[in-house]
């Protein structure tokens, strides 16, 4: 074998072996991310199973509720027709009560008269009245009319006493019982009111699931896109042609991002300002000094360079205008341009404005400002 054939035999290899060393790393890498795809969309696809779980159940109890809430509307219609029928019943009492006394306005004067002259007669009252019968022969008509007499005046005494008392006593009954249908009523009102609530509750809370079942199969939709052109360029690489840049987007991830630092929050995201306060466009966390900072995904670096109000600031793009910003760093290991992965260390943590050392750090979706705790991983 000549030595020229051994060197063109080396140099071939060595042109074969440089490329396939440089893909190593992006096969790797390529291979980490759809790993990484796979077990989100796994977990995706269990968020989605417990949200359809959830919403049956949900469907269940509405289908509970409405039953209550038709039971309570008509034990209400019910209570509302008892209080109507106790009222017409108190009114027609009282109506009767009234006609009694006017009656017996009436007929006052002509009892009262009656009585005074039986008083006037004395312990013998209608036995004086027999005896000043001259005419012996009408004296048993005369007997008959004054036991007749006496007899009426002492019923209609009696009866009228004993209605008063009988109307007084029913209506005192009814009035009771209008209590007691007011407060039934009450009751029943309350408790439709209690039902109506809970069935708006549930309803919305099914409408919140089926948002966020709507927005899951979005996002799952997405990573199976990223998925298959990840496993396109492993294919290609395999097969040594060129591939793109190995990515995945942002938003499946959301509620399982890793946080950007140790530490605690200092400062909320808000979009109002507070009483004395001011608004909010990302959280603070406070950390010690030198504290490292690192990429909550994986994206190019847009900016890496110092900005009024935020020192040290380091802006990485995601993609599908999707950002993170890591500011009041004490430096920035990152430079522009460069391809980052999730977890790199973009620089380390130094003082805030206000003096304690805290990480300030934003996160913007569609090119707004969100609540980053509402895309970080729960603690």
């Amino acid at each position: 074998m000549s030595n020229r054939w051994r060197h063109g035999v080396v140099f071939i290899a060595l042109a074969i072996a440089v490329p396939l060393a440089a893909q190593q790393p992006d096969h790797a890498r390529t291979e980490v991310l759809a790993q990484r795809a796979g077990e989100r969309l796994q977990t995706l696809q269990r968020e989605a199973d417990r949200l359809a779980t959830e919403e049956r159940t949900l469907l269940g109890d509405l289908r509970k509720l409405e039953v209550e809430r038709q039971l309570r509307a008509e034990q209400l219609k019910q209570a509302e027709a008892d209080v109507r029928a106790v009222q017409t019943e108190i009114d027609t009492t009282s109506g009767r009560i009234a006609r009694l006394r006017q009656q017996d306005q009436s007929e006052r004067p002509d009892l009262r008269a009656r009585l005074v002259e039986t008083y006037k007669l004395g312990q013998g009252r209608y036995l004086r009245l027999l005896l000043a019968t001259s005419d012996l022969r009408s004296l048993g008509q005369a007997t008959r009319a004054v036991a007749v007499m006496a007899k009426l005046d002492r019923d209609r005494i009696a009866s009228h006493r004993q209605t008063l008392a009988e109307l007084q006593a029913t209506r005192a009954s009814l009035e009771a019982r209008r209590r007691k249908m007011e407060t039934a009523r009450a009751d029943a009102a309350r408790a439709q009111a209690a039902a109506d609530r809970a069935t708006q509750a549930r309803n919305d809370l099914v409408r919140d699931i089926d948002a966020r079942r709507d927005l899951n199969a979005q996002l799952s939709a997405e990573l199976v896109i990223a998925q298959q052109k990840l496993q396109m360029q492993l294919r290609d690489m395999a097969t040594g042609a060129p591939g793109g840049e190995a990515a995945l987007p942002l938003r499946p991830f959301r509620g399982d991002l890793d946080w950007p630092a140790v530490g605690i929050v200092k400062r909320r995201f808000t979009t109002t300002a507070a009483a004395g306060g001011r608004p909010s466009n990302g959280i603070e966390i406070g950390a010690d000094e030198g504290t490292p900072a690192v990429a909550i995904h994986d994206g190019v670096v847009a900016f890496s360079d110092t900005f009024a109000g935020f020192g040290n600031l380091v802006i990485v793009d995601h993609g599908a205008q999707t950002f993170s910003l890591y500011g009041n760093l004490l430096d920035r290991t990152v430079t522009k341009g460069a391809h980052i992965d999730r977890g790199q260390i973009v620089g380390h943590i130094g003082p805030s404005p206000a003096g304690p050392a805290g990480l300030y750090f934003e996160l913007r979706v569609d090119g707004h400002p969100v609540d980053p705790l509402q895309w970080l991983k729960k603690k």
